[in-house]
């Protein structure tokens, strides 16, 4: 779910480095869950935690669509060390304002545990969302993550959209992080994905001719009513309505830093790479929409510990034989940007412990109470498990 904007301006300062090195700024934003001290159920704390969270952070805290979720958003940044540490300072800082206000901060994609309906947070354009759109976000909230990477401009940026068509689908199955929902396994890594689909606007970005055609969409899908303005477009990836950035948007929030941390590297290492093909002259490949619902359809089910839809051969190939695919083809941009070394490290980390779907699978399978993986979530969050 969309606030009105999210993230904070990029400076002018930063603007002008990162040109004269031809390098790309990175952001995120995450959204959490918030559950009760005591049970794993959600609770309504949202106020009480923002107004628990330091003044000098207060921009970066912002208030999601349910009263059990909260929302981050980093600074922009060049480095990925930079960002790290403001991540690593919001989650924790968030997590302590939770603590003090009776609750606890979970970076999961859907609610694991039983619990009540939350109710949505005192806001005109919530408000107007319920009275459009009806129940389509029962239960505690669905909380994922969104990467921001520069742009030179929008019709750069239209075109990255096509050539990042063909590789969401995976990126999709390496956040997966929402198995359990209302203690019980879904049968799917991500369930958050299952029921977000049910908004309108969800979904792969079509093929775009332009930026005139992409605002045309914009503005028809408004006109239908499908969507109530530009922060409703829901696509898995798209321009932003706020900064000069390629948005992605697909993915569960991440239990870890450390898995956030590699795909905010894999991502702005993607679009560097496409940017660059596109200033080569190289068209897209239009890989069907069906195909691609499919293939999205797959990466909610399997995750990383299944299979996955290869685009170039529209086959089922294991999903970590993709994901390895997409680190080679990326390299040249990680090294570039400075983050290789970072992000083979922690590639090895996700490889070795999974997606966050496999690790509550695991916690649960061990211990066998919803309750047990709603604590290594609370810990992981932070930075303590």
């Amino acid at each position: 779910m969309d606030a009105a904007s999210g993230g904070t301006t990029i400076s002018e300062d930063l603007a002008e480095e990162a040109e004269a090195q031809d390098l790309l700024t990175l952001g995120i934003e995450e959204e959490y869950l918030l559950v009760d001290a005591v049970e794993p159920r959600g609770v309504e704390a949202v106020e009480q935690v923002i107004d628990l969270v330091p003044e000098e952070l207060r921009e970066s805290v912002q208030h999601e669509y349910m009263r059990s979720q909260i929302e981050v958003a980093s600074p922009p940044q060049l480095e990925l060390s930079g960002l790290h540490a403001a991540m690593r300072d919001l989650r924790r800082t968030v997590a302590d304002a939770a603590e003090r206000a009776g609750a606890r901060l979970l970076a999961v994609g859907a609610g694991p545990a039983p619990g009540p309906n939350m109710r949505l947070v005192d806001s005109p354009r919530y408000h107007r969302m319920r009275e459009r759109f009806g129940d389509l976000s029962p239960g505690q909230g669905m909380c994922g993550t969104h990467v921001h990477v520069s742009i030179p401009d929008p019709e750069t940026g239209v075109k990255v959209l096509n050539h990042l068509r063909p590789w969401l689908p995976i990126f999709q199955a390496a956040t997966a992080n929402s198995p359990l929902f209302a203690g019980r396994d879904t049968g799917y890594a991500s369930w958050r994905s299952m029921m977000w689909e049910r908004w309108p606007t969800v979904g792969p970005a079509p093929y775009l001719e332009s930026v005139e055609q992409y605002e045309t969409l914009v503005s028809d899908l408004e006109a239908t009513g499908a969507m109530l303005d530009e922060g409703m477009l829901y696509w898995y990836a798209r321009l932003s309505a706020h900064y000069p950035t390629v948005e992605i948007r697909m993915g569960d929030v991440m239990p870890t830093l450390d898995d956030a941390m590699l795909l905010a590297a894999l991502a702005r290492a993607l679009v560097a790479t496409l940017v660059r093909e596109v200033r080569a002259g190289i068209e897209a490949p239009r890989v069907s929409h069906p195909l691609l619902v499919a293939a999205h359809w797959r990466a909610a089910h399997d995750g990383l510990e299944g299979v996955a839809i290869d685009m170039a051969t529209r086959e089922p190939r294991p999903a970590w034989r993709l994901m390895r695919q997409l680190f080679d083809y990326v390299r040249p941009e990680l090294e570039r940007h400075g983050d290789l070394e970072m992000a083979t490290v922690l590639m090895g980390r996700l490889r070795s412990h999974g997606t966050g779907a496999a690790r509550q699978r695991a916690i649960l399978a061990q211990r066998g109470s919803v309750a047990d993986v709603v604590d290594w979530l609370a810990l992981v969050t932070r930075g303590d498990g």
